[in-house]
């Protein structure tokens, strides 16, 4: 049947008050760092602090796309929509765009944030590049 709840009379006010505060507290964040991963099968972002401590993130996946569906450029600019949304409700201004991937969601994501009335202040691409990747392995001898 469940186990039965005890509730002291202190203890009432004590919570509702704990929730209260914490919803008051929230971070307030004027500038930060948007990451954005790009890859064939999903886009993720992350939205950091300038000393790079994560606040927020949002993926392809997070929002309910499955399959093929979440490396399209439509689910990565969903993904920066909501993200934008969230960020504004902390008070975001400015950002800098950190980009890693080949993905077809990198445009789309940015161009998706930027729509909700945020700056970007720089545009970095950290995709890897191999210079010359590793040797190839030997011709087969039959």
């Amino acid at each position: 049947m469940g186990k039965k709840r005890i509730v002291k009379k202190g203890d009432e006010s004590g919570a509702g008050e704990s929730k209260a505060s914490s919803k008051s507290s929230k971070k307030k964040l004027e500038s930060g760092v948007l990451y954005v991963q790009s890859t064939y099968n999903n886009t993720k972002l992350l939205l950091a602090d300038l000393k790079g401590n994560s606040i927020m993130w949002s993926s392809a996946g997070a929002l309910g796309f499955k399959g093929a569906k979440k490396g399209t450029p439509f689910a990565a600019a969903k993904v920066g929509e909501t993200l934008a949304d969230k960020a504004q409700a902390i008070g975001l201004k400015d950002i800098a765009v950190v980009v890693n991937g080949v993905g077809s969601g990198r445009e789309s994501s940015i161009r998706a944030f930027v729509s909700r009335g945020v700056n970007i202040l720089t545009i970095k691409d950290m995709t890897p590049v191999p210079h010359n990747g590793p040797k190839p392995p030997k011709p087969r001898r039959v």
